[in-house]
């Protein structure tokens, strides 16, 4: 099966969402909660209204692809 072809700025979208989740779950009480969550919201709606979702034919079913594709981007740094 063929990976769907993603903007470069999403797939970087995604990874930095991931990374910024993960910093918000790795302590119960973060020092930066109020920051993190709130960049988590902005990168939140970043990634919803990005355009490439408004193309045609595209899903939100791609979005497990998507995620694949950024935790792979970090796998690489």
């Amino acid at each position: 099966m063929e990976s769907a072809p993603f903007h470069h700025d999403l797939v970087q979208l995604q990874a930095a969402w991931n990374r910024t989740y993960d910093a918000l779950a790795a302590e119960p009480r973060p020092t930066a909660n109020t920051a993190l969550r709130r960049r988590l919201l902005m990168l939140s709606a970043r990634l919803w209204w990005h355009p490439f979702w408004s193309g045609p034919g595209r899903m939100p079913a791609a979005l497990p692809e998507l995620r694949s594709q950024a935790r792979a981007l970090d796998a690489q740094r």
